[in-house]
């Protein structure tokens, strides 16, 4: 992809063909769109914001994943890899953030023709369309897609694309400590007293928690996690003590489940359940943040709970409430999203997370991602929305069905097939009624 100080003007006489499709993010999802795309002969370029693939998952390394590694690897990136020697790991066993980007990621994104396709350290502040903004009609799916980036250095310069996989994801984009959902009031106040959710209380961030009161705020899996490294660290380190904030009047999402088919889940929940009945964890349910204010060296969060105004203070706040999209850089984009998640309208339903749990998720491909904006595609943990539902599996599914409707390849597409753990093999043939012109903007 050519990158000049100003837009590269695309004519009429250029087929969008020759330009290649434009991913956001280097993580799993990204990579795998890479490795689909690779196999069917279309150019693309890779975006990564951080130094290196994977960062995010860099970031909670140490944290366990619950699928084992038969449910970790891409078919298509599988492929690729093999063809260099590599080998899967031990097939039923769980890696570590960490294992999944030294053992697999990180040798992806150094396959030939992936690594010479990713930019490191350049952020896509914003797409649209050449020489439109989204109120622009006429012409619209002819032309080639702009996406503003801003590298490490500061420099902007613009890209162009036939079409865009938005796999971003959406770790650097926690839910709001409020429960209203708003930024928190007084957040400025302590917010050298936060820290985002998963940190490695064992490890790189011992000294931060030791000796110290923390409170955990979040009701799902990653406050799960980061409890039990608390107690485990409470038990070493004299002084430190635990503290657990809900809004509702039970964590369920955490809650124990014998029937749950990932074993690594159902176990997570089954300590938080003990560590709270041995009183290594204070429970304080119900509570419903509404501002926080700095007293001294500690953090103050003001709520409701029972009807009363209270007060609750620590040393530490863990913002374990959960993630939600960022789709500021997607202003200018035509979006069909669902108003509650904000997902994909079509997929909406399938992951209502008041409904479904990751393992019940129907396979679906790119028919319930698209948007009226042709050609342009969210995938991967930023398609779910606020739903915490996503499992990597989906989202490598998600992608092979993109990659072949982008070649034009529209029975692959909407025949999608997705082993979870749950279910087994899942399988649906979209037909016909799938719509025709598989290929994008070619």
């Amino acid at each position: 992809m050519t990158l000049l100080d100003l837009t590269p003007r695309v004519t009429e006489a250029d087929s969008l063909s020759t330009l290649p499709v434009a991913i956001i993010g280097a993580g799993p999802i990204g990579l795998a769109a890479a490795a689909n795309l690779r196999e069917r002969g279309i150019d693309f370029e890779i975006f990564e914001a951080g130094d290196s693939a994977a960062s995010s998952v860099r970031s909670w390394g140490h944290t366990r994943l619950f699928s084992p590694w038969k449910h970790l690897v891409d078919p298509a990136s599988r492929r690729l890899l093999e063809a260099t020697g590599w080998e899967l790991p031990d097939p039923d066993r769980a890696p570590s953030g960490k294992e999944l980007v030294e053992k697999y990621v990180a040798p992806l994104s150094e396959v030939d023709g992936i690594a010479s396709r990713i930019r490191t350290g350049v952020t896509v502040v914003g797409v649209s369309r050449q020489g439109m903004d989204r109120t622009r009609t006429h012409g619209r799916s002819s032309a080639p897609f702009v996406l503003r980036l801003r590298t490490s250095g500061g420099s902007e310069e613009d890209a162009v694309a036939r079409a865009v996989i938005d796999a971003s994801g959406t770790y650097r984009s926690p839910n709001s400590l409020s429960s209203s959902g708003l930024e928190l009031l007084g957040l400025s106040e302590i917010a050298e007293h936060v820290t985002p959710a998963l940190p490695d209380v064992l490890g790189r961030d011992r000294s931060r928690f030791a000796g110290k009161h923390v409170t955990v705020v979040g009701a799902g899996h990653s406050a799960a996690n980061t409890l039990l490294a608390l107690v485990k660290l409470a038990r070493e380190e004299a002084g430190t003590e635990v503290s657990w904030l809900i809004r509702n009047a039970q964590a369920v999402r955490v809650s124990s489940s014998p029937d749950d088919a990932l074993i690594g889940r159902a176990d997570l929940g089954s300590r938080v359940d003990r560590a709270v009945e041995r009183g290594e964890v204070t429970l304080v349910d119900g509570f419903e943040i509404i501002r926080a204010r700095r007293v001294a060296e500690r953090v103050e969060l003001v709520g409701h709970r029972n009807g009363e105004v209270v007060t609750h203070s620590s040393d530490i706040v863990v913002n374990a409430t959960g993630f939600r999209p960022d789709l500021s850089m997607l202003r200018e984009i035509r979006l069909d999203l669902d108003d509650i998640v904000e997902a994909p309208r079509r997929l909406a339903p399938l992951i209502d997370p008041n409904v479904h749990s990751c393992g019940t998720v129907e396979p679906h491909g790119f028919r319930e991602l698209t948007h009226p904006e042709k050609c342009f595609f969210i995938v991967g943990m930023k398609s779910y929305g606020r739903a915490p539902t996503f499992l990597l599996a989906t989202g490598y599914e998600q992608v092979r069905s993109v990659a072949a409707w982008l070649a034009g390849d529209t029975t692959s597409a909407v025949n999608v097939e997705l082993v979870l753990p749950a279910t087994g093999v899942c399988s649906t043939d979209a037909g016909a009624g799938a719509g025709a012109g598989g290929g994008c903007c070619s």
